[in-house]
C-alpha cells in the first residue's frame, strides 16, 4: 500500500471566542479574574479526515469562516491541532499569508535570503537561484530598496517567487491564484502548471469554482469545520453552488 503524502485523521482544532462586553475599568477587571470566568470556544475544525497521494492536486472549498485557511495552516506547520493528527512526507511550500515573514526595513535582496533559509535552503542555494527569483518578481530595480517602500502587488510578486523557488514537495495556495493582474495571474498559473507536471503535490483554497474544475484533481468541501463533501471536482463544485450555503 502506498503511503499518502498528507494524512489528517480526526483532525480539530478549536478557538476562543471574542469576548463581549469587556470590562472598561480595573474594578470591572479585578472582578472578572476574581471569579475566573469561562472562556467561550468553538471548533473552527472538527473531526476532518482525508488522505492526499503524492502528485494529487486537491481543492478545498467552501464559504468564508468554514476552517480552509486553518486546515492549510494546519498542515504547514503553522499551529497544533487540539484533536486528532497530521501526517506530512516532503517539504512544504506554503502560499498563505504572502509575505507574512518579510521584515519592512530590510531590502527585497535581504528578504529572499531570510526567507529561503527560513524555507530550508541553504545561502549557496538561495544563491543559484537569485537570479530566477528576481527575473519572476520583477523587482531587479527597486531590489536594494526597503520592503516599506513596495507596494502590496510588489510584496506578493517577490513572496510567490521566494516560494515556488525551493522546490517543495508539497505545494500549499490560498488564494494566490485569483489576486494581482492578468500578467501576475498567468505567470503563477504556468508555474503551477510546471509543477503539477514534476509530480508535486497541491492544496488548493479558492473561491473560484472553474479554477478548481480547471485544475484540480478532487475537492474538499468544508462546512462549518466539517467535511460536506470530498470527492471529482465537478460532483462536489455543482453540489456546492446548488447550496443553500454559497
Amino acid at each position: 500500500m502506498i503511503k499518502p503524502v498528507i494524512s489528517v485523521q480526526g483532525l480539530g482544532k478549536k478557538f476562543r471566542r471574542n469576548l463581549v462586553n469587556l470590562p472598561s475599568t480595573i474594578r470591572q477587571m479585578f472582578i472578572r479574574r476574581l471569579f475566573k470566568r469561562k472562556y467561550d470556544y468553538y471548533w473552527c475544525l472538527d473531526d476532518v479526515t482525508f488522505e492526499v497521494a503524492r502528485g494529487q492536486m486537491v481543492g478545498i472549498i467552501g464559504q468564508n469562516g468554514s476552517g480552509k485557511s486553518t486546515l492549510l495552516r494546519l498542515i504547514g506547520g503553522v499551529g497544533r491541532p487540539d484533536k486528532g493528527s497530521l501526517e506530512v512526507d516532503g517539504r512544504i511550500g506554503a502560499l498563505l499569508d504572502l509575505g507574512a515573514g518579510f521584515h519592512n526595513d530590510l531590502t527585497g535582496r535581504d528578504n529572499i535570503y531570510i526567507s529561503g533559509v527560513v524555507a530550508g535552503l541553504t545561502r549557496r542555494q538561495i544563491t543559484e537561484r537569485f537570479d530566477e527569483i528576481v527575473a519572476f518578481a520583477d523587482l531587479d530595480s527597486v531590489l536594494d530598496n526597503p520592503l516599506r517602500t513596495y507596494s502590496s502587488g510588489m510584496r506578493m510578486r517577490l513572496a510567490f517567487a521566494v516560494a515556488t523557488n525551493i522546490d517543495p514537495d508539497i505545494l500549499l495556495i490560498d488564494e494566490i491564484l485569483s489576486v494581482g493582474d492578468h500578467i501576475f495571474q498567468s505567470k503563477c498559473k504556468q508555474r503551477i502548471d510546471r509543477f503539477k507536471q514534476k509530480g508535486c503535490t497541491m492544496l488548493l483554497v479558492s473561491h473560484d469554482m472553474e479554477q478548481v474544475k480547471n485544475l484540480c484533481d478532487s475537492v474538499i468541501w468544508l462546512n462549518n469545520g466539517k467535511i460536506k463533501g470530498y470527492g471529482s471536482p465537478d460532483e462536489i463544485t455543482t453540489a456546492y453552488q446548488k447550496s443553500d450555503m454559497i
